[in-house]
């Protein structure tokens, strides 16, 4: 058995938290906010993000040195605008025997990145210190209530070594929670952030159910999407065949259908109307889907590649244009 610390006890690093400590495994969880903390250890309920799921058998804590300690695996389920500053604060402690496995579905600032890569901007901060621990990408279609629930999920685990890889698929699998391993992290890491474009798109047609919206229409942007994303991420550097996996058209479909997508969620208050700054405060949870349109519209426009579908999206965001207006040109950019 493995003994787990998750840095960040939102609702996906509860639910993982969960099923691996029931699967017998030692896990740690941290915070930094005060009423997760006293939730989890009084009443052993993340009543914030993952309500009415009981987990007697995990410990929490708001002091990072506790995680370093007492855990061989490193789980940062953290948004990707946060995750670097707590790499940051635990590189000091960190070991050679530590695995970093990063969960963040998003894009690393360019300042951290060049390539926006969250996984590389960790490994050139570990290189800064001279340390080389094995960073893992862990991505997939997993929408968190119901891997807390026990609904058979499939995500995949991604390393340059793939080796590694393999060793943490085998020992974070579950009864439910099926891992599988690869050799493109770049891949895996480009859909995980990529998938919340298309979402937010589809969100835009439930907002729209009263006018224009429906089924049909949904269907074409999920094309208009994924053709983008395979011509975008393979230039970005992804293998061809993770467009196909968990990673790409199995996230990207849960991500866009679900109900309990925060990124449909937040597409579907700008289908109705509400602008940007409205819809966000909304929200309770970080939808990456705004911060990853935005950086992948930029990496192309640096790099003349054409992509109408996200230029109709970011066009949308900055309050250009009518969410029906930017339906119209994503499904027109059809090729």
């Amino acid at each position: 058995m493995a003994r787990i610390g998750i840095f960040g006890m939102g609702n996906w690093g509860t639910a993982l938290a969960k099923i691996w400590s029931e699967d017998g495994h030692t896990v740690t969880g941290w915070t930094v906010e005060n009423d997760v903390y006293e939730s989890l250890m009084i009443d052993s309920t993340n009543h914030k993000y993952l309500p009415n799921v009981v987990m007697p058998d995990i410990q929490a804590t708001m002091a990072h040195e506790d995680i370093l300690n007492g855990s061989e695996i490193l789980v940062f389920a953290l948004p990707s605008g946060v995750i670097l500053e707590v790499i940051d604060l635990i590189l000091p402690g960190l070991r050679p025997s530590h695995v970093i496995l990063d969960l963040a579905k998003g894009l690393a600032p360019e300042e951290a990145s060049r390539d926006g890569m969250i996984s590389n901007a960790i490994e050139q901060r570990l290189r800064s210190v001279g340390k080389s621990n094995p960073v893992v990408v862990l991505t997939g279609p997993t929408i968190a209530p119901e891997v807390a629930r026990g609904v058979i999920t499939s995500a995949l685990v991604a390393c340059d070594d793939d080796s590694v890889a393999e060793r943490i698929a085998q020992r974070l699998s579950t009864k439910t929670l099926i891992l599988t391993s690869a050799d493109d992290p770049t891949g895996a890491e480009l859909w995980g952030a990529y998938k919340n474009t298309v979402a937010l798109a589809c969100g835009l047609v439930d907002g729209l159910r009263e006018s224009i919206g429906g089924d049909n229409l949904k269907a074409a942007l999920v094309q208009s999407g994924f053709n983008e994303g395979r011509y975008l991420l393979s230039k970005m550097g992804a293998s061809p065949e993770t467009a196909f996996g968990p990673a790409g058209l199995g996230d990207l479909y849960v991500t866009s259908t679900s109900p309990r997508s925060r990124n449909r969620t937040l597409g579907e208050k700008l289908g109705q109307g509400k602008n940007l700054e409205q819809a966000l405060s909304e929200m309770t949870m970080v939808a990456e889907g705004v911060r990853a349109a935005r950086m992948f519209s930029e990496t192309a426009s640096k790099n003349n590649w054409e992509v109408p579908f996200l230029g109709a999206l970011c066009d949308l965001l900055d309050g250009e244009i009518t969410a029906e207006e930017s339906v119209r040109r994503m499904v027109e950019s059809i090729q």
